[in-house]
């Protein structure tokens, strides 16, 4: 920090462009061993050492530059790890959280604002583990350089040393105005110290369980792959959460699996959950929407102490609703809906679709996207769509849907299985393989009662002739960009209550209900931008042609593995947050599906 030191202190205290920090300006004397001529040079570099920990410093736009972006590099061996792990990566984010939060609390000052008292600002995550720059691992060279005098540096000759792999923690500092020893203070002298105490206080027993804890979630979901279930519930978990938070809820139930469905995956014994179609119903406020909202959250996983550490689902799976004023652009829905008037179901195109045209989409496109599992809460579904009793199908001899009822075996067939809640009807009962009860937030496994039940009433089974699952489309290079005017500047803001804007776009992504924090949102949006920038070429020269989207996004993913997630964040834009986690794949592709300004193609096109 002794560079850091000096720039700051050659710096006028009322500057706000802090130029001299963000170029990082070191010497190498002439006469040296690594500058033997007879003038000295001038480089550039904005990371600064703490003994064995790097600080790198980088604008995080342009109307924040006395609030930067501050990499902090720990050396992972320091840590007692040896492996780049996500797991390990989130555990040590939540460690250095208290060390942090200590800063802040000698910052605080209830009469002013934060850009008065100064501040450091970092990613607080919730239950889930996930892919995040809040905290993750990259390999770098080490320090390779002595400080000498002021910004004087006399780099290594003739030493090569290795890479390292360090755990980068991104923190924003946000200086107190106009208060450059205050400023220099918080840099040199109070977040070094912070690192510090974090590394000595290590929990390497803490950080063995987080690992054994990953571990055995990897190889629950390993298992889960090759065997006849799709997602698995370990007895003793907390499912409820406490109201207005993601915490478990005190005094909650613990869950307990039902008698007939109590299963061991490596070594944890709880409730697995078949492949198929199954019906968890119940009265109301009995557990029935948490229970799928824990199947759900399974797709995850999540950290010690959230309850939910071996709820455990195919992680291919996606929660269905109803989305009433979606795009739908070139998707095939005829399986579910046929002979709408002045429309080609196989090749369906709306920029409003209603609730039932945009949940057959929704199955649809998730199917195509390589989805096994489909969850389905009727209290979030088009009712015409999922049910159509004996009373209306005598009544409506002309309707255009096929409802999922009829469905919803050939999907199972197919090898796509649901797991749907319902209260208010009975049909599913009769197509359902396996069906739960919620009891006081205890399942029961009614099935044989409830087959009983549809056999004294006459419900049957319905079925539609099979239908065509294809989905025959492309993505044009046209209309993917995220510049609104073509020539102009990019546009991407990211709004909290669930819209994007991107280009020409506003997207609505409030119906994609696996998108489980804010910051998901956000990487989103820069994730999108970075395959746009690199159609840019291809949307002005080749406005028509398809590109391979598939390719785009391996690659994107591969450079995220390779790079760390923070390459694809850019500081153009103002409205985008700092942090953010990387969401899957399958939010990526249903983010592209919901823009209206993108241009599909039907292959068939010649």
């Amino acid at each position: 920090m002794k560079r850091l030191k000096n720039i700051l202190l050659s710096m006028n205290e009322k500057t706000e462009a802090f130029t001299e920090l963000y170029n990082g300006a070191y010497i190498i004397p002439a006469h040296c061993e690594a500058n033997p001529g007879d003038n000295s040079i001038v480089e550039y570099d904005p990371t600064y050492w703490h003994g064995d920990v790097f600080y790198y410093f980088s604008e995080t736009h342009k109307l924040a530059k006395d609030c930067p972006s501050v990499t902090v590099g720990i050396p992972a061996d320091a840590l007692g790890i040896e492996e780049a792990d996500i797991a390990a990566a989130d555990f040590c984010l939540r460690r250095i959280k208290p060390y942090l939060d200590a800063l802040n609390d000698e910052l605080y000052n209830r009469a002013r604002p934060a850009s008065e008292n100064g501040w450091y600002y970092f990613c607080e995550p919730g239950g889930e583990v996930l892919l995040r720059n809040g905290a993750y691992f990259t390999t770098r060279m080490p320090k390779d350089y002595e400080n000498g005098s002021g910004i004087t540096v006399y780099p290594y000759v003739g030493k090569e040393l290795p890479p390292k792999l360090y755990l980068c923690v991104l923190i924003q500092v946000q200086f107190p105005y106009h208060k450059l020893k205050k400023t220099i203070k918080m840099l040199t002298y109070g977040l070094p110290q912070a690192v510090d105490s974090f590394i000595a206080a290590n929990d390497s027993a803490a950080l063995k369980r987080v690992l054994e804890l990953s571990k055995k979630q990897q190889a629950i979901r390993e298992a889960l792959k090759n065997s006849e279930y799709c997602a698995f519930i370990a007895n003793g978990s907390i499912l409820p959460r406490s109201k207005d938070t993601d915490l478990p809820m005190r005094k909650a139930v613990p869950f307990k699996s039902t008698d007939e469905d109590e299963i061991e995956l490596c070594g944890v014994r709880g409730m697995g959950i078949k492949r198929g179609v199954t019906v968890i119903t119940g009265g109301g406020y009995s557990g029935k929407s948490t229970l799928i909202d824990a199947i759900s959250a399974g797709i995850y996983d999540h950290c010690l102490g959230d309850g939910r550490e071996l709820c455990i689902t195919d992680s291919t799976a996606v929660t269905i609703s109803a989305e009433d004023g979606r795009s739908v652009k070139c998707v095939n829905i005829s399986p579910f809906i046929q002979g709408i008037p002045n429309a080609d179901t196989f090749n369906f195109s709306t920029d409003r679709a209603s609730g039932s045209t945009s949940q057959a989409a929704n199955i649809m496109e998730a199917v195509d996207g390589g989805a096994r599992l489909l969850l389905i809460d009727e209290d979030r579904s088009a009712t015409n769509f999922m049910i159509r009793d004996g009373a209306m199908r005598d009544l409506i001899k002309n309707e255009p849907i096929t409802p999922f009822t009829e469905r919803v075996k050939e999907l199972s067939e197919r090898g796509v299985s649901t797991v749907l809640v319902i209260g208010g009807s009975g049909e599913y009962l009769t197509v359902a393989d396996k069906i739960y009860m919620m009891e006081s937030f205890e399942p029961v496994d009614v099935t044989a009662k409830a087959k009983q039940v549809c056999a004294e009433r006459g419900i049957k089974e319905r079925f539609s002739a099979p239908a065509d699952w294809s989905q025959k489309r492309r993505l044009l290079a046209n209309g993917f960009d995220s510049h609104p005017n073509v020539f102009g500047s990019e546009r991407l803001a990211v709004l909290d209550l669930g819209v994007l804007m991107i280009g020409a776009e506003d997207i609505d992504l409030r119906g994609l209900h696996d998108i489980v924090t804010s910051r998901q949102l956000h990487a989103l949006g820069f994730m999108l931008r970075s395959l746009m920038s690199q159609n840019y070429a291809n949307a002005i020269t080749k406005a028509l042609e398809p590109f391979d989207l598939d390719k785009m996004l391996d690659a994107l993913y591969e450079k995220i593995a390779s790079e760390g997630p923070d390459f694809v964040y850019s500081n153009g834009f103002t409205t985008v947050k700092r942090f953010f986690d990387i969401p899957r794949r399958t939010e990526l592709l249903a983010v592209i599906n919901r823009m209206r300004a993108a241009r599909f193609e039907s292959e068939d096109v010649g």
